[in-house]
């Protein structure tokens, strides 16, 4: 009883979010409405087995947590669901990848700093090609190849700084010779970005 109101509560905020943005909720709409139609059976076959009702909630939920946060930052379905689930492939709480990619990008995927960083999270390509050896510039401008990488470095620094986020986060902005220096002199590394990012932010920034 509770997984099919759970299902006709999804359901009703996908019709909500389909009538306001069509095109962006496509490709959710697409992932949900297989459960949706074996939910639709009855309660006799949601309780089939177990591993169909655990199946169902998970991708429920995952549903949810996409659907809120395309809501909370005002992007695209397709956009978010890229974020939330690569983010969890390479090790990092969603919630992190999304604050990262606000400040780095604004949710731009050709975004493209001064510097020469590029894409949703502003990967240097110098950087990028200690993950992705030989990637091009162009290459870091695709959506998913972009998030990863920079997911995976900011899982890496977080990992190499016995878990501090608050430093990884530095080191991903400023580099390790700016912050490992001002360490070394007692000052503090910080130049604000650290503050922008984990204002509010209670997470330990990586998943078991």
């Amino acid at each position: 009883m509770r997984l099919a109101l759970g299902v006709l509560g999804c359901m009703a905020l996908l019709v909500v979010y389909e009538n306001q943005h069509p095109a962006e909720a496509q490709a959710g709409t697409a992932d949900v409405m297989p459960l949706l139609s074996r939910a639709s059976l009855g309660s006799a076959e949601l309780v089939a087995t177990r591993g169909q009702v655990a199946e169902a909630s998970q991708q429920l939920e995952r549903w949810h947590q996409i659907y809120r946060y395309s809501s909370r930052y005002g992007i695209g379905s397709q956009l978010a669901r890229a974020i939330h689930d690569i983010a969890l492939e390479e090790g990092l709480e969603p919630e992190l990848a999304f604050r990262l990619v606000r400040l780095e990008s604004e949710f731009k995927t050709r975004a493209t700093s001064r510097v020469g960083a590029v894409g949703l999270t502003q990967l240097m390509p110098s950087t990028a090609r200690y993950f992705a050896k030989g990637i091009s510039r162009e290459q870091l401008y695709d959506r998913d190849t972009n998030l990863r990488i920079g997911f995976r470095y900011l899982r890496t620094l977080i990992r190499e700084y016995d878990g501090d986020v608050q430093l990884a986060l530095l080191v991903y902005n400023r580099g390790p010779v700016a912050v490992d220096a001002a360490r070394a002199d007692g000052r503090d590394p910080s130049n604000g970005y650290d503050r922008r990012i984990l204002k509010g932010y209670t997470g330990r920034g990586v998943v078991d």
